[in-house]
């Protein structure tokens, strides 16, 4: 499995960094969570390849794509859209995870021309309290860097992360001070996560395109009964739930989520 070096596209006054897994495929645009970056796609590229071409960018405020907010379901729902005309792409179908997941649905109900499908990763139409009881991670003290990988990884466990994988994949060498460093602000992201929490349900049943939702089992943010509803009150929408799994299903069960995500857009 071979992740490609991104791209740089210049949009809406900023420099977006973009992953173009290639390939003779459909165009199938991606887009990744709070603290993610856009090559977390790669083994789903891998999975669907030949016959789905992924294209992942890093969203406003992460990974490479400079530029920081301001943050809001508008500016990154504006960017998507922005990034589909630029590449002349649409409609196709939106993979997404937790916020990306959000912003994909918002897309889809604004700008239907560019969304035929959407396959939307465990986050609800509502994504505050009560819905999901702790809908923001505080990371306010966080360190930005540190000595190394390790070092950082240590740093952020410390407070109170079991496990630091996630975060530390949108980590790497600082080439100005030595050392390791975050590439998200985490004053940035606490306001970019406080602005995602809210009530959605408008633009989840904006659109009329085939969705399918997916669930994990131990999920923090996307309860069952919600899950339900959202497929319930929006024709053309199934749910699929993985036991076992949490708010990361595509890590939990990389080869079960892969298999979902191809069999939907092979089957449409």
């Amino acid at each position: 499995m071979i992740t490609p070096v991104p791209g740089f596209i210049p949009l809406r006054g900023r420099r977006v960094a973009c992953l173009d897994f290639g390939g003779p495929g459909a165009p199938v645009l991606a887009l990744h969570g709070h603290f993610g970056r856009g090559r977390l796609y790669a083994p789903l590229a891998a999975a669907l390849a030949p016959g789905h071409r992924v294209i992942a960018p890093d969203l406003r405020g992460h990974g490479l794509t400079g530029g920081g907010g301001p943050f809001s379901l508008d500016e990154y729902a504006a960017d998507a859209a922005a990034l589909l005309r630029a590449l002349r792409l649409g409609p196709v179908p939106v993979v997404a995870h937790s916020t990306g997941g959000v912003i994909a649905y918002a897309l889809a109900a604004r700008h239907p021309e560019l969304v035929s499908a959407l396959v939307i990763e465990d986050i609800g139409a509502v994504t505050d309290r009560p819905v999901a009881d702790h809908p923001v991670l505080d990371v306010s003290g966080w360190p930005t860097g540190a000595a190394d990988r390790e070092a950082l990884r240590h740093e952020i466990e410390s407070r109170g992360i079991p496990d630091a994988t996630y975060f530390l994949d949108s980590a790497e060498p600082d080439p100005g001070g030595g050392g390791w460093r975050l590439l998200f602000s985490p004053r940035e992201l606490m306001e970019s996560q406080r602005a995602m929490c809210g009530d959605f349900w408008a633009h989840w049943l904006g659109s009329d395109c085939p969705s399918l939702l997916l669930r994990g089992e131990h999920s923090p943010m996307l309860p069952a009964a919600h899950a339900h509803e959202m497929t319930a009150r929006r024709a053309g929408t199934a749910l699929r739930e993985f036991a076992g799994c949490g708010h990361w299903i595509h890590d939990d069960a990389p080869e079960a989520y892969a298999g979902a995500v191809r069999e939907f857009l092979t089957g449409r």
